[in-house]
């Protein structure tokens, strides 16, 4: 898979327990050859939990991809007119963000950067991280799933007992979704078993 020279924009929301898989597959773009700039949610970049404290991850992602966080709205707007990603990722992608992004909802650094992006005609990825994926937010993920330049990481139940309407992307797919995303095509299957 060649992602070398690629520029891809990589927006965290507050799936906190997702972060450390998600930092992996941004290691592996850059290993890739891929150029990577982060963008954090207003939550992401400032509440610190049990999985870890914001400012850590952010120094973090900052040393990896060697490019500065994007943490204002006022910062992703240029995205749209300077038109220099060729792909953006939300990973993970709360139920949160996924229902403001499907009702047009533009009130943080990452619906920001998404809306300036999809204006440029070009891929949205989703790495979607959320409790009620089967319940709420089923609605929104089959309404963008039906949209244009919308591609989502394959997912699935990650606790069918204890948390039956849970859906969490399998993060290690992010690669191979942005490589067919790039080429106008939705990596299959969606669904997948959640090991």
């Amino acid at each position: 898979m060649d992602l070398k020279g690629v520029n891809i924009g990589y927006a965290l929301t507050g799936s906190f327990c997702t972060f450390r898989e998600t930092i992996e597959q941004i290691k592996k773009l850059i290993e890739l050859k891929a150029n990577v700039y982060a963008i954090f949610s207003f939550n992401s970049q400032n509440i610190d939990t049990r999985f870890g404290k914001a400012k850590d991850f952010m120094e973090e992602i900052e040393n990896i991809t060697g490019n500065k966080i994007i943490k204002t709205i006022e910062a992703a707007e240029p995205i749209g007119p300077k038109n220099f990603l060729d792909v953006f990722v939300i990973a993970p992608c709360t139920g949160n963000t996924l229902a403001k992004m499907n009702n047009g909802i533009c009130d943080t650094p990452v619906l920001m950067a998404s809306k300036a992006h999809i204006r440029n005609n070009k891929p949205v990825i989703i790495a979607v991280s959320t409790n009620d994926a089967l319940g709420a937010n089923m609605i929104n993920i089959g309404d963008m799933m039906n949209k244009k330049n919308i591609y989502f990481v394959p997912f699935g139940q990650d606790d069918y007992i204890k948390k039956p309407k849970s859906i969490v992307a399998h993060f290690d797919k992010i690669p191979d979704t942005i490589y067919e995303a790039l080429n106008g095509k939705q990596i299959q299957p969606i669904l997948k078993e959640y090991k």
